[in-house]
């Protein structure tokens, strides 16, 4: 994956506000704590929410999971849990288009946005026009925490995303600079979402370990290399 970040970053020193950028941190390695990539780029890895196999709108090709919009579709969640892991892949959106990256993903009641944080996948450049909300841009922690400037590439190009979360702290990389970063279950997140819609969830990031989830918001999308290793 070309100019992708290749190795770990060291949660130790996070003692920033959330969001900041921070390029030094990316000097920082912790691949001691990591276990190998494990690929996540075939069928087998994934199944539909709530269901045993791929949804239909999913189309799966050479590592690339496109979906299509085209039959019954429905988010994607890996078929393994996991609690502290590092989550790289790229993806690039349609126009106008919406999607998202979830983690610690449960199945009960109701759809995967009920349990599991998100990474934001969007065409910046059109939702900008239409309501620009940082918190809700790509990149950001859905809803509760903003990247600092827009870092997308263009409609029809590859992305390149990082997402580490290490027990309760989690950062958000994408194309080699720190989108956000925050701390599940602390004050700030908690207050965080009081304020948000999510408070009408009460299972909304709270569960400390499982799925991972590729959101079907009902705009083409695309992902590809998709890796994965854990960090507990």
């Amino acid at each position: 994956m070309q100019n992708f970040i290749r190795y770990s970053l060291s949660l130790s020193l996070l003692a920033l506000a959330a969001c900041n950028t921070g390029p030094d941190l990316a000097q920082q390695s912790s691949e001691s704590a990591a276990t190998a990539w494990t690929d996540l780029s075939q069928q087998s890895s994934w199944r539909g929410y709530k269901a045993k196999f791929v949804p239909e709108a999913w189309v799966i090709e050479d590592g690339v999971f496109h979906l299509t919009g085209q039959g019954t579709g429905g988010d994607l969640i890996s078929s393994e849990t996991y609690e502290s892991f590092e989550l790289r892949l790229q993806w690039k959106i349609s126009p106008k288009g919406n999607s998202g990256i979830m983690f610690h993903v449960e199945e009960g009641e109701g759809p995967s946005y009920f349990t599991g944080p998100e990474m934001q996948v969007l065409d910046n450049a059109w939702f900008d026009e239409a309501e620009p909300n940082p918190k809700t841009s790509a990149g950001a922690n859905y809803a509760l925490h903003g990247p600092p400037e827009d870092n997308t590439r263009p409609v029809g190009q590859w992305n390149d995303v990082l997402l580490i979360v290490n027990g309760n702290n989690v950062q958000h990389w994408m194309n080699d600079k720190l989108q956000c970063s925050y701390e599940l279950h602390s004050d700030s997140w908690k207050a965080a979402v009081a304020g948000s819609k999510f408070k009408q969830w009460p299972t909304y990031g709270m569960a400390k370990s499982g799925h991972i989830a590729l959101q079907d918001h009902g705009n083409q999308v695309w992902y590809r290399s998709i890796e994965v290793r854990r960090l507990d």
